[in-house]
């Protein structure tokens, strides 16, 4: 089965949690939805964590800190896998698109995230909404 591995980093927007997805480009993507930040491991590379800290700084140009496991998803067409990481952005983290392979990388209200991302990755907001309520003893503050 093939794998990939990127990451949900996250920030405080003004007025709402942010997390930074990607939009692949080319023309035959113009409507395809947005994705966290990932890609396929190298042919040397074993620890996924690596993969997606590398693949999120190839694509946006952020460097990711701190991250914790949020699990992984199958895709329903392809059956692909893929592992998601989470953790904070770094203070000042202006992502761009700084790979061939997407042309938007944004911070966008976790609202908004839910109407652009892939479906099948909408369980990776889910599940950090979960991991912060959690960590914030379940006040619901974030």
């Amino acid at each position: 089965m093939r794998q990939s591995a990127g990451t949900l980093l996250y920030r405080d927007g003004p007025g709402a949690l942010e997390v930074l997805l990607v939009h692949p480009s080319g023309p035959y993507n113009r409507r395809a939805p947005w994705s966290i930040p990932k890609g396929e491991p190298d042919a040397t590379e074993t620890d996924l964590e690596k993969t997606a800290r590398r693949e999120t700084r190839e694509e946006t140009g952020v460097e990711a800190g701190e991250l914790a496991p949020l699990g992984d998803m199958v895709y329903r067409k392809s059956h692909k896998r893929v592992h998601c990481f989470a953790g904070p952005a770094p203070v000042g983290a202006a992502p761009r698109p700084t790979s061939w392979e997407v042309d938007q990388a944004e911070f966008l209200p976790i609202d908004k995230a839910r109407q652009v991302i892939h479906p099948d990755q909408a369980v990776f907001l889910d599940r950090l909404l979960q991991k912060l309520a959690a960590a914030d003893g379940g006040s619901g503050i974030l």
